[in-house]
This record gives C-alpha cells, structure tokens and sequence, in this order.
C-alpha cells in the first residue's frame, strides 16, 4: 500500500483543522476515547457542537485561541491508501511552519473561505507550495454551507484563483466546494450541491498519481558521520553514515569522494538490520569503502559519471522567516545536506510581489514572510543540485549566527 503525505495551507479561519477532524471522523480513522476527549473539550469551551478541530489543535494555546501554531502531524489509512497530514497554520506570523509542514508533501490542500474568497495568505502558501515543488494541489472551497450552497460562491473563488494560479507551475489543480463542519463532499458527496459533478476530497486523495518525489537518477551521499567502533569484532572498522539523498548505491559500484576527487569503490552497505544489497533514498545507511580516504562530515559520495554541481555562489528563492529583515552584506550560517558554514548575502536581486508574482527589482526589502531572490557566497564550497531536481541537495536553511534562530529557508535556483 503506498504512502501519501499531504499538507493543510490557507488563511486563518479558513477551516484547515475542522476539515482534517471532519476527514478523521468521516473516514473512521479515531477512537472512541478520542472523541471523547473532544466531546468534554467541546463541552468546557461552551461549544454546542463537537468541534473537530481539536483533534489536531493539541497545544493549550491552541485551544484557548482557537488557531493553529505548531505543526501538527496525524496519520491515518483507507483500504487504498496511507497518509500522513501536516495541518499547518494560517496566521501570518506562523508561515515557517506552515513551510516545514510543506516541505516533505506530495500534494497541498489549500482551503478558501467561500464568503471571503482569494485572500493574501492563500496566494503566499499557494506559491509556497510551487516553489517547495509540490505537483498536486486541491483548492476546497470551503464554508459553502454559510453561502447557501450557492454555484455563483464557488464560480467566482475558481475564477479568481485560476488567473493567479496561470502564473505558477504546479501542473495538477483541483476545485472542490465543501463544508468542513457539515462534512460536504469531504468523505461522502453532498446532497446540498446537486451542481458540483466531480469527486469528494477522500476519493481524490485516495486515487491521485503520487509519484515519489525523490531522485533516483543521480547518485547522492552526503556523509553525516564517521563510525569507528574500535572492538575486538570490529577492530579496522570504517563506515561512513548518511542518509541516500538521491540514486542508488550497491556493492562493487565505483564511487567518487567530493570535495577530494579521489575514486575507489563500494567494499559495503549495512544497516542497523544488516548488510543491504543496494541503498537509496531515504534510506539511512552506512557505507564502507574498499580504500582508507579522508572523508567526514559535509562531504559527499557519488558516482563518477553523475556529480553535482560544485560551487561557493549559489542562487536561491528564499523564504524570509526571521523578526529582523534580510541584510545585504549580512552573515549568516547555512546548512546544506550535511554540511554548515557561513554565508554572506552578495545581492538581492528582487522580492516577489504576492499578489500579482511580479518581480519587484527595485524593492530589496526581505522583511518577515516575503519570498525573495538572492545571492549567496558560501566560505566553502557545496556540492548542490538544482532544487527541481533534488529537493534534498537543493534547499538550505539559513541560521542568524548570534541567536541561532532559523531566519530563512531557500531553494538553489542555480
């Protein structure tokens, strides 16, 4: 049975947890202790429904609020098909989570408030979700029970957030009018909207082409630790332990040491269940070689056919996720693969406007949120691929040196 990885995006309000605890509990995927243990919460906030939104809004903030912060990761299985959710938060202040829930996913669902239609927060995690390079995306428009059901509500949310979406590359958009809180058209259609002919949200998760998004083409190790257990049994032992980044990796295969050069061949590949015939991603595994060569953390083994690029200039779109804006000149720490080093941003070429994706030039200006273009000039070289081709060899993550927060987190463009 295959595995599908899924994220919750929108605005605040918009109904993201409801329509999770809605799919949850439609689809028989809770216990009955569960749901009691929402049914007292409902009951002590005064709700006169059970609120379904507790189900994934588990910190105390939380509910108090009745928004999500954190990220919050629920699994669940039909016959067809396992997933996992990330319901992420709508509020713009909490856009970083919203960008880690997104960042493994196969497939967005973005939800639109039917009264309210395309807002600003729909569009940045829309774009989110592009460059993230997540190939499905389903628009539920949503609260289609405090429109009367009316077609006219769904036409015009589709209408609008069709011309904005022509501008992005996400080749598989789906429009889905639903309630959360009545459960239309979520796991069973609706009797409400005779005029909607397409699938429910269940049916087109369960059945929707999730390729792996992993490489398996070109070959990527990136070294995470040196294991030297020095026993009697394992007297001259040298592994090096990592998790497959991209290919495949078998015994005898002839590899190549990035940042040395120097080549020698596969002798291993053992895990903590054994020796494997062949490792690829996102197996961690620990790979011994034939040779003694220097190698540690940061480097790289691949094949000798297939490397990536090598370079301390690197182009990324950014995500800017700090309280203090981006600094031209300024230093940060980046982390790529398995590898940190300093970082100085060489030129901001532009800041994407949210609303249209025009590239403002002349605005430099990376404050909280803004996604934008920039420079970097790494203090050692990297060992990178562009992003739409490896998503783990194409993102960083950029680190203020002083307080240790995550400040930004990029995809290589080049």
């Amino acid at each position: 049975m295959d595995l599908l990885r899924f994220t919750t995006a929108g605005s605040v309000d918009d109904g993201k947890s409801t329509l999770i605890g809605r799919l949850l509990y439609d689809a028989k995927s809770i216990f009955e202790d569960q749901l009691e243990a929402i049914k007292k919460s409902s009951e002590l906030r005064g709700d006169s429904t059970v609120d379904l939104a507790l189900l994934t809004d588990g910190l105390r903030a939380e509910r108090e609020q009745g928004i999500t912060i954190d990220v919050a990761y629920r699994y669940f299985s039909t016959p067809r098909r396992k997933f996992i959710i990330a319901d992420t938060p709508g509020h713009i202040q909490y856009t970083r989570n919203m960008v880690t829930g997104a960042s493994t996913a196969d497939l967005s669902i973005v939800l639109v408030d039917a009264r309210h239609g395309v807002v600003e927060q729909t569009k940045r995690h829309a774009f989110i979700a592009s460059l993230l390079g997540i190939r499905h995306l389903i628009l539920c428009i949503n609260k289609m029970d405090l429109v009367d059901y009316a077609e006219e509500a769904y036409n015009r949310v589709q209408e609008d957030f069709s011309s904005f979406a022509s501008k992005m590359g996400i080749p598989n958009i789906i429009y889905i009018p639903i309630s959360a809180l009545k459960g239309d058209n979520v796991v069973d259609r609706s009797e409400n909207m005779p005029w909607y002919n397409g699938a429910t949200l269940l049916y087109n998760l369960e059945t929707v082409n999730a390729v792996s998004s992993g490489n398996y083409v070109d070959s990527r190790f990136p070294v995470q630790y040196v294991i030297r257990p020095q026993t009697e049994e394992f007297h001259d032992y040298r592994g090096y332990a990592g998790r497959v980044a991209g290919g495949v990796f078998k015994p005898g295969d002839s590899v190549t040491l990035l940042p040395t050069g120097f080549s020698t061949k596969i002798k291993s590949i053992d895990t903590i269940d054994g020796p494997v015939e062949e490792a690829f991603p996102p197996m961690s595994v620990c790979i011994t070689l034939e040779d003694d060569l220097d190698l540690s953390r940061g480097d790289m083994i691949v094949k000798p056919d297939n490397q990536p690029n090598v370079g301390q200039d690197i182009e990324i779109m950014v995500t800017w996720l700090g309280d203090k804006p981006l600094q031209p000149r300024g230093k940060y720490i980046l982390r790529h693969t398995t590898r940190e080093c300093k970082a100085v941003v060489k030129e901001v070429k532009y800041k994407m406007n949210i609303h249209t994706l025009h590239r403002e030039e002349s605005d430099h200006d990376i404050q909280m949120n803004d996604i934008g273009r920039i420079t970097l000039r790494t203090s050692v070289p990297l060992f990178f691929d562009n992003y739409k081709r490896n998503r783990d060899t194409g993102s960083v993550i950029l680190i203020d040196e002083f307080t240790n927060n995550t400040v930004g987190a990029g995809v290589i463009i080049q």
